[in-house]
């Protein structure tokens, strides 16, 4: 890493714990409650900013493996992986965060809302594209096989997104024209929430690439060892 790429990422740094603080202000201070939920409804400014930041993750895991095909270059494999681990983190934070706060609304910690199952079959291709990293050897086959895969799992990012569009859930759709009935200040609290979960994003791609490409050269040095 030259010295511009390591001043981008303290610059990262810095600003993901800005915007973090700055988002738990707005998030449980500045931004109202709402009436019929009360706090329950604090989870809202997580859920959607984790959901909206594993969508982009897993886009860049497509746009790269994409690039993976055409240019073979290691570095593109380590961002598409290291962005589909990340995009199962905060995939993962969707499924926690949305049961905790559907029990006291919906009266049920789970339902088989169109919503709900897109997501969680969204999250088990991703595993299933870290799994087939693991268990391929060769870097070239691995590279491809889990490129293809995370070209064609991008699918149901798109369909995630429609499913309350497209067929009938009890799932609400907040993110409308005009903001979707939000107050205003829930709206700010919301953007603000989405900007650090950005922040976090980028920060956690920087480092986990930078550990992807260490991992690298230490399996090469300890081939040229043994050999």
């Amino acid at each position: 890493m030259n010295s511009n790429e390591k001043i981008i990422e303290k610059v990262i740094d810095f600003l993901t714990l800005v915007f973090i603080s700055v988002a738990l202000y707005f998030t449980f201070i500045y931004a109202p409650l709402e009436k019929v939920m009360g706090a329950i409804q604090k989870i809202f400014y997580f859920h959607v900013a984790s959901a909206w930041i594993a969508f982009f993750a897993f886009f860049i895991t497509f746009l790269f493996s994409i690039v993976v095909l055409i240019n073979e270059k290691k570095i593109y494999d380590e961002i598409a992986s290291s962005s589909a681990e990340i995009g199962i983190i905060f995939c993962t934070i969707v499924l926690i965060t949305g049961p905790i706060w559907a029990k006291p609304v919906w009266g049920v910690w789970w339902t088989w809302d169109p919503r709900l199952t897109t997501t969680l079959v969204l999250w088990f291709i991703y595993v299933g594209y870290l799994m087939l990293r693991k268990f391929v050897d060769e870097d070239d086959k691995k590279a491809k096989f889990s490129a293809v895969v995370g070209i064609i799992g991008f699918i149901d990012v798109p369909i995630v997104f429609m499913s309350i569009r497209w067929w009938r859930t009890i799932h609400p759709n907040v993110l409308q024209k005009g903001g979707g009935g939000l107050h205003p200040d829930m709206l700010k609290a919301l953007i603000i929430s989405v900007i650090a979960f950005t922040l976090l994003y980028l920060s956690m791609l920087f480092k986990r690439v930078k550990v992807g490409l260490l991992e690298d050269k230490i399996k090469y040095l300890e081939t040229k060892i043994r050999y």
